[in-house]
């Protein structure tokens, strides 16, 4: 329900976009924006498990030419990658719920970021950090999970 509800909010921001997919675990939100119309989705996540189911799901869905798969911390990526990170027109993140690390790689794309749509799923519970440039464009509640779309 939230994935279908994520992609109802993002709409045509899809179509043709470089998209990046962090703490892609297996990668169901990359994979659903590359169906839906984004030209590439580079996917960042530390755990090597997840990584290779979406290796798995990259392959089986012959989708491997639109995508890059990198395995790494997201906050030291998104802040060694500043050239890929401001291509990107729609920033999906799902980090572990409560951690600290949402607001970290929120504030590494806040410094980067030039004209996308950034959202973040995370547990209602989570104060989100206060951003310079990233603006509040809506947030949706379900359950214990919130889904906040910025703009920038």
């Amino acid at each position: 329900m939230v994935k279908a509800a994520i992609f109802n909010i993002v709409g045509s921001g899809i179509e043709g976009a470089h998209v990046l997919d962090l703490f892609a675990g297996s990668g169901a939100i990359g994979i659903e924006a590359l169906s839906r119309g984004a030209a590439e989705v580079t996917f960042v996540d530390k755990e090597p498990r997840g990584l290779a189911i979406l290796r798995q799901n990259l392959d089986a869905l012959e989708l491997k030419e639109r995508a890059r798969v990198v395995r790494g911390d997201v906050v030291r990526w998104l802040e060694s990658s500043p050239g890929e990170v401001g291509r990107a027109g729609l920033v999906f993140l799902d980090p572990p719920y409560e951690d600290v690390v949402l607001d970290r790689a929120l504030m590494a794309l806040d410094r980067t970021l030039t004209d996308a749509i950034v959202v973040a799923e995370h547990s209602r519970r989570q104060a989100l950090p206060l951003l310079s440039r990233l603006q509040v464009d809506r947030q949706r509640r379900y359950g214990d999970t919130m889904v906040t779309v910025y703009r920038v």
